[in-house]
């Protein structure tokens, strides 16, 4: 398998399939970040880390408490409020881009193309193809003014009568 290089330049993205592909990988990302923080905050629980936090607190004497589903309901909103500024960015970016491009002309990008070396059929050497296709004769008028030629051929002139 062969590999060429060929010069590729990216002139136009399109802004709908950006914000399509960027909302679908936005979600995915928020919904990981939701899952993990949900993870992480599940294993500081289970340590005990909250509560050694509230005692030192306690002891500077500034109160604070923990309340979980509350921060779990604000890392929610933070991750909508993510998705959707991320997206609109990206968007933003493919129109900009496009507007660029116009100007200066796109991107230009080497891509390695892989060739099959496909073998054409040969043809034997003794059978070979011949297209003939006949040429009228030249036509030569008759000496009494009448063509040589059969009625059938010769061009038919009637008149309205």
């Amino acid at each position: 398998m062969a590999v060429r290089r060929v010069r590729r330049i990216i002139r136009k993205v399109d802004p709908w399939t950006v914000l399509k592909a960027s909302l679908i990988f936005n979600a995915i990302v928020g919904l990981v970040f939701v899952l993990g923080m949900w993870v992480m905050w599940s294993l500081v629980i289970q340590k005990g880390i909250p509560e050694k936090v509230v005692d030192l607190f306690d002891a500077v004497t500034i109160e604070l408490t923990i309340d979980g589903p509350l921060y779990f309901r604000i890392v929610t909103l933070l991750a909508g409020i993510g998705v959707i500024g991320m997206t609109a960015f990206m968007t933003l970016g493919a129109v900009i881009y496009n507007l660029i491009s116009d100007l200066v002309g796109g991107v230009e990008v080497t891509v390695l193309e892989e060739t099959y070396n496909v073998a054409q059929p040969q043809q034997s050497a003794t059978r070979r193809t011949f297209s003939w296709k006949p040429t009228p004769a030249p036509r030569r008028p008759a000496g009494n003014g009448q063509s040589s030629e059969p009625a059938s051929e010769r061009e038919r002139v009637t008149t309205g009568g």
